[in-house]
């Protein structure tokens, strides 16, 4: 008797190659139900409706098709197992060689910008995950494909093994169906969890899976292992970008490529902006009229850390910005676009990775954190700070120019590593004091690169000052405003220092520490 296999697929993609191949080449049986019938049924080739394999016709709109005994007896049955193949014969069941299922398109579904909450759960599968998790189990004696990429390696398995495809080949098979599922599930139970839970809740039970992008060279170090892996069977954010030009990435550069995300989507693009980073940290930032003058702001802001950095630019890349950024050594550079002219310009400089990022601004809903024994949670830093909100504590009040910096520099210093200290004038950073274990130390920093620029710059802390010494160094630099969280039992100590030396003073009320 001819070997059977079970086609039921939403993703149609190769479906009638490989039903053209199993029937021509291997002699194999078709079954299969609803729109993947049809199409096979329209390329000529020979197929059975599964409603008239079974004996039973679709039911609840299709929501009831292969849930059969007939389906899952061929499924589950053991081959090497006499009383299986007696139920078999019994029941007028033929046993599947292979089954080939994926799932409806939950995930398309539910990032529609319009997809209700009735749209989303009738595109929940039942009948493919059933099949696929029956298969799996029974992969001892039969095959499992999900996915299109599956459909070359199986034919030429078959081929090269004269029909009997080795255990090791339906194993991975049976790996990749339980991950499919899996992650299946997981997407439903997180969008339902989102759906119903109150704003900035986190869930009782959370998971991730994610599908390897690439196999990275090394992680932070070269004794260390690394891969790249994607959530959700959509590609986005940095799965989804486009490398135009440069080596592969490497764990490091991803670390910080999505470090410069989170900074350069604190500036809108109604004002071109730049940012370069090291190791996280920014080393400096600007906004002018144009992206290139932003562009260079941000770099000459410390064009010594600026070496070997990642440049982050809220606007496409011109041809002007192309050419300055050919000027010195840079590891990536991130936009959401980039013109011919400036690729062509790029191109000069091979290794140079040149990525474009459409959406800069959508990051991940939570922040993970693996610890021993489990891993931390908790809702990514996007507080969007009002100066409307702060508190001026001092008697000299800001200009709406001066608050408007004071706004810049607190957007910097939020991304920089804890204890943060940055000066700023006309939005462009000019010392930045990062990841000191005191506060003191990290404005001696700042102040030291900022040198003679500090006379009438602000100065940003992530964190409290509890006592008024850094306020008192601020001033001897030449500092004009400085703006901080609040909160510490001495802060009228540094309140009646900033009046005494005729500083402007701003609580925000809000912490952005970054550890």
């Amino acid at each position: 008797m001819a070997r059977l296999a079970l086609l039921s697929v939403s993703d149609k993609t190769g479906l009638v190659e490989l039903a053209k191949t199993l029937v021509e080449e291997f002699g194999f049986d078709l079954i299969s139900s609803g729109g993947t019938a049809k199409a096979i049924a329209a390329a000529g080739l020979p197929v059975t409706k599964v409603s008239d394999y079974t004996g039973s016709p679709e039911i609840l709109g299709g929501r009831v098709k292969t849930l059969h005994p007939k389906i899952h007896g061929g499924i589950l049955a053991r081959q090497d197992l006499a009383e299986d193949q007696k139920d078999l014969a019994d029941n007028g069941i033929r046993p599947l060689d292979l089954v080939v299922v994926n799932l409806y398109p939950f995930e398309q579904t539910i990032a529609k910008a319009d997809v209700t909450m009735a749209d989303a759960i009738e595109n929940i599968d039942i009948g493919g995950p059933a099949m696929l998790r029956a298969a799996a189990k029974n992969h001892a004696h039969l095959t499992v494909l999900c996915s299109a990429e599956q459909y070359g390696p199986y034919l030429e398995s078959l081929r090269a093994s004269q029909g009997q495809v080795p255990l090791e080949f339906r194993q991975a098979c049976a790996r990749a169906a339980f991950w499919h599922t899996a992650s299946y599930d997981q997407a439903i139970a997180t969008y339902l969890t989102a759906s119903t839970s109150e704003e900035d809740a986190l869930p009782q039970q959370w998971a991730m899976t994610g599908r390897q992008q690439a196999t990275l060279r090394y992680g932070e170090n070269p004794h260390q292992t690394a891969a790249w892996y994607r959530t959700g069977s959509i590609p986005t954010g940095w799965a989804g970008a486009e490398q135009l030009q440069g080596k592969e990435l490497s764990y490091n550069n991803l670390v910080d490529l999505e470090a410069a995300r989170r900074i350069i989507a604190e500036f809108p693009s109604d004002r071109p902006a730049a940012a370069v980073l090291k190791h996280t940290n920014p080393c400096g930032v600007g906004m002018d009229d144009t992206l290139a003058s932003a562009y260079r702001r941000a770099y000459d802001a410390d064009d010594v850390s600026a070496f070997g950095g990642i440049v982050v630019l809220n606007r496409p890349i011109d041809a002007d910005t192309a050419t300055q950024l050919t000027g010195t050594f840079l590891e990536c550079i991130v936009a959401p676009g980039c013109d011919r002219a400036a690729q062509d310009i790029l191109a000069k400089k091979q290794n140079l990775r040149v990525l474009v990022l459409e959406d800069l601004l959508t990051g991940p809903t939570q922040v993970v954190n693996a610890i021993a024994g489990g891993f931390l949670l908790q809702a990514p830093d996007t507080y969007r700070d009002d100066p409307a909100t702060w508190q001026i504590v001092t008697e000299a009040q800001p200009s709406e120019a001066e608050l408007t910096e004071m706004l810049f520099a607190w957007r910097v210093v939020k991304h920089v590593k804890s204890n943060a200290i940055v000066v700023t004038h006309q939005q462009q950073t000019l010392g930045i004091g990062a990841g000191q274990m005191n506060r003191v130390g990290s404005v001696s920093i700042a102040l030291a690169q900022a040198g003679a620029k500090a006379q009438g710059a602000v100065l940003a802390s992530d964190g409290f000052f509890p006592f008024d010494d850094s306020v008192r160094t601020a001033a001897a630099a030449g500092i004009r405003a400085v703006v901080q969280p609040g909160g510490s039992r001495r802060d009228d100590d540094s309140i009646k220092a900033a009046n005494e030396l005729g500083l402007i003073m701003a609580m925000t009320g809000v912490r952005h520490f970054l550890h």
